[in-house]
């Protein structure tokens, strides 16, 4: 039976459902104890689990293998556990691929090499290739063992690709045909056939030696007279990759030409496999999680219910650069204790300067490391960028660096703190523009990904510098 699916509400609603059973399966009992002094169950006890796990059963069946993988996810170890081992071992390996990298990790220590054998086993070769970096070795040579020729060829081609390329999303599961024959008998093969491959938009014209000669959509072959020659009818201009080409590369063009299905060649030009718009929709999905949290300065490999001591060698480096970072903030606030002790007024004002520097260079960045995912920064048009990023903050600064000096005259009745508030405020702008357009940029330039940290560092710039230009300044014209 197909598996149903089913919207976000409807998950939701199973999760919702499966947690009550959990909850109710782990419930108090009444027990005895044993000759070691551990409960034992009462039989009518243990029947009641065994009919609560029987109703987790019937529920997580006909749920879809990414419905399944939702539910895992968001259940704390102990109780992902046990829905796992109630799921039917067929559906293990499409359930795999479908959890995040760090669930996966923990499903797949849970099971022994022969179940994850089997559950292998029943993927494609592309598929396989997937789960191959996550899996033992001595699993990855058993299934090897067990796949057909034609499989194993594929399964180490894939492999052989690097991560974030064309070649390492692609599937082999595809319809060829010859530009010498007529559309009557591309049809009666096509009936022949169990199904189409999932997101068939269109069938691949190739010659003997596998090379690619065009492309015949599905729907120009249901319209046209079926004793046209295939020649005749197919495509040859269309949208091509590479398979060593760069994936977000091919996302983009995805996005940009509405694709559904794409064909990849190898240097030669010769057909070897196929890139779909579901293999896209997970990639930049992946791509879109990592960013959140590098952005952060997270690893992106942490389970939401890693243990604490997991979780906390994740996120310690970027704490660790951030206090490093307090520090020398702490220290410029310290430089200037002289003026701050004169004039107290200068202790309340000077976190408005570096809050919101911060959140402008955070803006920055934002629009910098989106420009430079999408390839929209050249040699040519980066200056214009940078000076444009400069006259935004200058006048940002302008603007709302008079309202905070209007503020600060208003409360403390001095035009010459006013004053310095509102330079203090363009300073710290323009400086929050500068390195939000230099360190991604920076990074870029050095292989490194322009998100990594990034927010963690622009804050610390705007705030120590934020702090030395606004005290900077009170010292010089009021103190």
């Amino acid at each position: 039976m197909e598996p149903d699916r089913k919207t976000s509400t409807d998950v939701h609603d199973s999760l919702e459902r499966v947690i009550d059973l959990l909850h109710r399966h782990d419930a108090p009992v009444a027990s005895s104890m044993d000759a070691s002094g551990a409960p034992n169950p009462t039989p009518e006890d243990t029947a009641r689990r065994q009919k609560i796990l029987e109703e987790l059963r019937v529920l997580l069946d006909p749920l879809h293998p990414a419905d399944v993988a939702y539910i895992l996810e968001a259940l704390p170890l102990v109780q992902r556990l046990v829905v796992w081992d109630l799921v039917k071992a067929d559906r293990d390996g499409e359930i795999l691929l479908e959890v995040s990298d760090a669930v996966r990790e923990t499903l797949i220590e849970h099971m022994d090499d022969q179940e994850l054998v089997a559950a292998t086993g029943q993927l494609e070769a592309d598929e396989i290739a997937d789960l191959a970096p996550d899996l033992p070795s001595e699993v990855i040579e058993n299934v090897f063992k067990l796949l057909p020729p034609e499989e194993r060829e594929q399964l180490r081609e894939a492999m052989s690709y690097p991560e974030g390329t064309v070649g390492a999303l692609m599937d082999f599961d595809m319809v060829q045909i010859r530009e010498d024959v007529t559309l009557e008998v591309v049809l009666r093969y096509l009936r022949r056939l169990d199904e189409l491959p999932d997101h068939t938009d269109q069938l691949f014209v190739v010659d003997r030696a596998e090379q690619l000669k065009g492309l015949v959509p599905v729907n120009r072959l249901l319209v046209t007279d079926p004793d046209v020659v295939v020649g005749d009818v197919m495509t040859r201009d269309y949208v091509k990759f590479n398979a060593d080409d760069d994936a977000a590369d091919a996302a983009a063009a995805f996005e940009r030409y509405d694709l559904v299905s794409a064909p990849v060649v190898d240097d030669a030009g010769a057909l070897v496999g196929r890139m779909t718009v579901n293999a896209v929709v997970d990639f930049m999905r992946e791509k879109t999680d990592s960013e959140m949290l590098t952005a952060g300065g997270l690893r992106e490999d942490e389970d939401l219910f890693a243990s604490v001591w997991k979780s906390v060698q994740n996120r310690w480096a970027w704490l660790a650069i951030n206090l490093i970072t307090a520090f020398a903030a702490s220290r410029v606030i310290g430089i200037f204790e002289g003026s701050i002790g004169k004039l107290v007024a200068l202790a309340a004002l000077m976190p408005i300067i570096a809050g919101i520097g911060g959140n402008s260079g955070n803006q920055t960045i934002t629009m910098i490391v989106r420009a430079l995912a999408l390839g929209q920064i050249t040699r040519e048009n980066a200056r214009k960028l940078f000076t444009k990023e400069l006259c935004v903050s200058a006048l940002n600064g302008l603007i709302w660096g008079g309202v905070v000096g209007i503020f600060a005259f208003l409360i403390y009745h001095n035009w010459q703190l006013g004053l310095v508030m509102m330079l203090a405020m363009v300073l710290n702008l323009l400086l929050a523009a500068s390195m939000g357009v230099l360190i991604p940029m920076a990074m870029d330039k050095l292989g490194r990904d322009p998100a990594v940290g990034a927010s963690v560092m622009i804050t610390a710039i705007t705030d120590s510098g934020g702090f030395f230009i606004f005290l900077g300044l009170a010292t010089l014209f009021l103190v």
